[in-house]
C-alpha cells in the first residue's frame, strides 16, 4: 500500500517545515488553534501553505444554498493551503481547527518558490502531489454528486485502504485520524448513518472497528461492494 502524502518516499511535511533550514529557523514560527478556531476564511488572501504539526484541520466550503461540503480532514504530517501555489489570490474554503492543541506550521508562498528554486527534485515532487490532491477532491465531488451514502463510505475505505492500509499476515490494517463524524462529513452524511453502515460491516465479519483503526479482511473490496 502507498501512502499520497509520501511521494517517491519524501514526507513533504520534513521537507517543508521552515524548521529544517538554517536561514529559515529564526524567521519563524507555530500557530496554535483551539477547536473550531479559523485558520483562513473564505475571501482572505492566499499567501500561505500550512504543515500540521498536531492536531486536525477540516477543509470545506459553503455552497450558494449555505451548505457546508467537507473537502478533506486532515491530521499530523499532512499540508493544506496549497491553491496559492497554482495561482489563487484569495481563499475558495475555509480551514478550521478540529481539535484543542492544534498545531500549525506556516510557510509563506516566497519561502517555498525559494525552496523549489533550490531544489530541482523536491518541486517535482511538490506538483506531482498538487496534482493528485486535486484528482482526489474531484473524485470526491463526483461520487457526492452521483453515488448513494453506502457506496460512497464504500470508495473511502477503499481509499484508505490504498493510502494508508498495511498487510499483516491475512488482514489490512488501516490507521486513520478520523471521528465517525469526520467520516461523516467528508462523504456528506450524518454521523448515525455512518454508525449504521461501519456496524453492518461488522457483523457480516468484513471490518473491524477500533480506536483509529479499521480491520480488513483482504477481500473486502468484493464484500463491502456486494
Amino acid at each position: 500500500m502507498s501512502n499520497i502524502w509520501f511521494i517517491e518516499n519524501v514526507n513533504l511535511f520534513d521537507v517543508l517545515c521552515p524548521h529544517q533550514y538554517a536561514e529559515y529557523k529564526n524567521k519563524h514560527s507555530f500557530r496554535s488553534y483551539i477547536k473550531n478556531d479559523f485558520v483562513y476564511m473564505e475571501g482572505d488572501s492566499s499567501n500561505t501553505i500550512y504543515l500540521i504539526a498536531e492536531g486536525k484541520v477540516k477543509i470545506a466550503f459553503l455552497t450558494d444554498d449555505c451548505k457546508e461540503v467537507t473537502k478533506a480532514v486532515l491530521g499530523k504530517g499532512e499540508i493544506f493551503g496549497e491553491l496559492s501555489l497554482l495561482g489563487e489570490t484569495r481563499r475558495e474554503e475555509f480551514a478550521k481547527a478540529l481539535e484543542n492543541g492544534t498545531v500549525l506550521c506556516p510557510m509563506t508562498i516566497d519561502i517555498l518558490h525559494e525552496l523549489m528554486l533550490q531544489n530541482k527534485s523536491l518541486s517535482l515532487k511538490i506538483h506531482k502531489w498538487i496534482g493528485l490532491r486535486i484528482k482526489k477532491v474531484e473524485r470526491k465531488l463526483d461520487l457526492l454528486v452521483n453515488k448513494d451514502v453506502r457506496t460512497r463510505l464504500v470508495e473511502f475505505i477503499k481509499e484508505l485502504a490504498d493510502e494508508r492500509g498495511e498487510k499483516r499476515a491475512d488482514l489490512i490494517v488501516i490507521k486513520h485520524p478520523f471521528t465517525q463524524k469526520d467520516i461523516a462529513d467528508l462523504i456528506g452524511s450524518s454521523r448515525q448513518t455512518v454508525s449504521t453502515l461501519l456496524n453492518e460491516f461488522s457483523d457480516k465479519g468484513i471490518i473491524k472497528i477500533k480506536k483509529g483503526k479499521f480491520l480488513l479482511e483482504e477481500t473486502f473490496s468484493q464484500k463491502l461492494s456486494a
